[in-house]
């Protein structure tokens, strides 16, 4: 029998110092996060940063948090149980860090008969930290835990005709009625070092505003290329000025190069050029959580405004509406009716 496990992020069980010092620890000493030697990165991580981090994290999560619970995951119950009602096969969902594991997932879909697994890391696009890690945590649990099972994952999905009309329709539906003069494309933030690890031709990234846009086999696992690619599809599904957009990253840790241009410049920039009605999108992400809710669509506001904007809107992820859900249950489709997975990337 064929199933399908969805993998988020993860949440803290709780908005407090207590609960979010665990989820972090996890988090961060996750070798495709911090990609150190594990010494230096225990170091950074327990002798440094989680000595002050969680305290402060967790007021950023009590700022967000719903009185049904975290956000992503409320979301993600959410979407799991919209795209279950969609699909003849099994669903189920699992957390890359925190509570509701991958091998949580994995053992509810054994127990229902499930043999064949299409592994679905709810990322767009492909990232050391993000993507990657979910593919290879789930990798690992299965042939630890579950050898019986067999695991197809479902490639990053940035550039899919169909998930770049239904971002494009949610971000439609989200600038009506807002009179703005610039709307920014703000991406999680990582190392520029990452983007030349995940090269695997070892000479074609440079980030050097060209290799982007060289045709590549080291684009389908290029963060920074697949996020200018959703942009530049988007920007042109809505027909929006080229003058008028752009693309920043967000969220990085001090100590390192990470991609630029960095979201929290580029709200001082654009307020200072005169482009003071700001929409932002967060397409890196598919379920609202701590960094678009508190990051950019309450201290981004805030930052934006000071630096002289008038007008601030952010325009949520997918969540759960429909058309995302009929999205993911068409590929689930395609792929339980089929031996092949559809096709989901171009170029």
């Amino acid at each position: 029998m064929k199933g399908v496990l969805l993998v988020n992020l993860g949440s803290p069980d709780s908005p407090t110092a207590r609960d979010v010092k665990p989820y972090l620890d996890e988090f961060l000493m996750d070798e495709r996060v911090i990609d150190a030697p594990k010494w230096l990165r225990t170091l950074l991580v327990r002798g440094i940063i989680l000595q002050t981090r969680p305290k402060k994290s967790a007021k950023a999560y009590k700022k967000i948090w719903w009185e049904e619970g975290s956000p992503l995951i409320i979301i993600s119950e959410r979407f799991k149980e919209k795209v279950k009602k969609e699909v003849s096969i099994p669903v189920a969902l699992g957390m890359r860090y925190g509570s509701g594991s991958i091998e949580q997932g994995l053992q509810e879909l054994q127990d229902k008969g499930v043999s064949q697994v299409l592994l679905v890391p709810l990322y767009p696009h492909y990232a050391m930290s993000s993507y990657e890690t979910v593919v290879v945590k789930a990798m690992e649990v299965q042939a630890s835990k579950f050898p019986e099972i067999n695991l197809t994952t479902l490639p990053a999905f940035y550039s899919n005709p169909d998930y770049i009309k239904v971002l494009s329709d949610s971000i439609a539906e989200g600038l009506q009625g807002f009179d703005y003069d610039h709307v920014l494309f703000s991406y999680h933030g990582i190392p520029e070092r990452h983007i030349r690890k995940s090269d695997p031709t070892r000479y074609h990234c440079k980030i050097d505003g060209q290799c982007c846009k060289t045709n590549s086999v080291a684009h389908h696992t290029c963060y920074r290329h697949q996020c200018y690619d959703t942009t530049e599809k988007v920007k042109k599904a809505l027909n929006l000025e080229e003058d008028k957009v752009s693309t920043s990253f967000q969220s990085r840790l001090a100590g390192d190069p990470w991609l630029k241009p960095y979201t929290d410049y580029e709200f001082e920039r654009l307020a200072k050029e005169g482009k003071t009605r700001l929409a932002v999108i967060t397409p890196a992400f598919v379920s609202d959580c701590l960094e678009t809710l508190e990051e950019i669509a309450m201290e981004g506001e805030e930052e934006f405004m000071e630096a002289g904007g008038t007008a601030y809107k952010h325009i949520s992820c997918l969540n759960d509406r429909d058309d995302w859900v009929g999205l993911m249950a068409k590929w689930i489709d395609q792929w339980s009716q089929k031996e092949s997975l559809p096709e989901l990337t171009v170029r």
